[in-house]
Parts: C-alpha cells; structure tokens; sequence
C-alpha cells in the first residue's frame, strides 16, 4: 500500500484528470433513475459493455418498476441471461422493483440507506446512483479504484470503505463530485491490473509506483 499523497499532489492529479476529461461520464446505459439501479445491480461481475447488450431491449419495455413486474421472472429472465448471474439478478430486480411500487409510490428513494434496502444494491451500487442521478459526492469504489488508490497513493486503504473515506477525506472537494469517474477511467483504460500503461499516464511523474512499465 503506498503512503497517501499528499494535498497539493491530489490537487495536481485531479487538475490533469479534469483538463484531460472535464465531465466524465458512467458507461452504463439509462433513462431514469430506476433504469440505472437496475444497470448497476445487474454490472456486479459482468462488464458494462454486457450489460448495456442486455438492457438496451429491456430498458425499451420496462423503464419503470410496474412495467419491470409486468414482464415476470421468465421475461426479466430471458433479456439478461447472457449477464453472469442472470437468474438472481432477475429475481433480485423483480424484487427490488416490487418494494418501490409498494414502498416508495414506484420513485427511486434517494438515500443511501433506502437504496441498500432494495435486493441486490450494495454500498457502491447505491453510491453510484446518488452521484450520477442525484449529483452527490458519493464514491463507489470498485475493483479499479480500489486498485490504483493503493498503487498510487491516491486514495489507500485496507478495504473499500477505508477507500472511500480516503477519498472523501483527501481529495479536495471541488474534484468531489467525478472523483470516482475519474478513478475508475484510469484504472479501466490506463492503470490497468496487470500491465499498467505508464507511458501514457497523465500522472506518471507524480505517482510513486515503483514497478513502472515503458
């Protein structure tokens, strides 16, 4: 785990971040509200390229959570059965879908705990939303953050949720709200697992990873 960087390097990052993408965007496909907790619930282990595939007929007849239960298990079922997990995330979404009809008047609630509530939302899951729906500075820490906030310094920690807190804690509030858009673009095109590209890093000169590639 690197040692947290400091101030003025997170303020240097997050300045070639917002000048090298000044309004990152999800990859998730949506409409509404509703249609993006279900996109993020049915991306746990599965890509978002598989996901929008799946949704992109789903999203077109059901776009609320009464239509969502109109089309049935076997209906939810055979939209997304080339996602991994298909059958419980099918279950989940019927599920989640019939406690906003019941539960909150068919709306997407918009706090944390209200969403994690629902079948299938996690923490990330319900942040993701909170951001990119309700525009709050929620950070969902993924595979990818978690990653390079380790390899970096960005944003250290021995879990997601040490992740998270690093990120809210350190990283200047005026980069609050896309941090985390940021991070996962690095991480999933240039800060990759394996084989980082540091040749084309943005932040090469200012991050302490010792087994840099060329």
């Amino acid at each position: 785990m690197a040692t947290q960087l400091n101030y003025h390097q997170l303020r240097e990052i997050f300045e070639r971040f917002q000048a090298s993408e000044p309004e990152p965007k999800g990859e998730l496909h949506h409409t509404n509200a509703f249609t993006l907790v279900v996109a993020v619930a049915l991306s746990a282990q599965a890509t978002d390229v598989g996901v929008n595939k799946a949704t992109a007929r789903l999203f077109e007849i059901a776009d609320t959570p009464a239509k969502m239960l109109a089309l049935g298990l076997d209906g939810v079922t055979e939209h997304i059965k080339t996602i991994g997990l298909f059958r419980q995330k099918a279950k989940n979404v019927l599920k989640l879908s019939q406690i906003l009809v019941d539960d909150y008047g068919g709306e997407v609630p918009n706090s944390r705990a209200a969403l994690q509530s629902l079948p299938g939302v996690g923490r990330k899951t319900a942040n993701v939303v909170l951001n990119m729906w309700w525009h709050y500075p929620a950070q969902a820490v993924d595979t990818h953050i978690f990653r390079i906030g380790n390899r970096t310094g960005i944003c250290p920690g021995k879990d997601v949720v040490a992740t998270e807190r690093a990120i809210e804690d350190n990283i200047p509030v005026d980069f609050q709200h896309h941090a985390h858009h940021w991070l996962i673009l690095h991480g999933r095109y240039i800060c990759v697992a394996r084989k980082p590209k540091c040749g084309v890093c943005i932040i090469r000169d200012l991050c302490p990873y010792e087994d840099k590639t060329l």
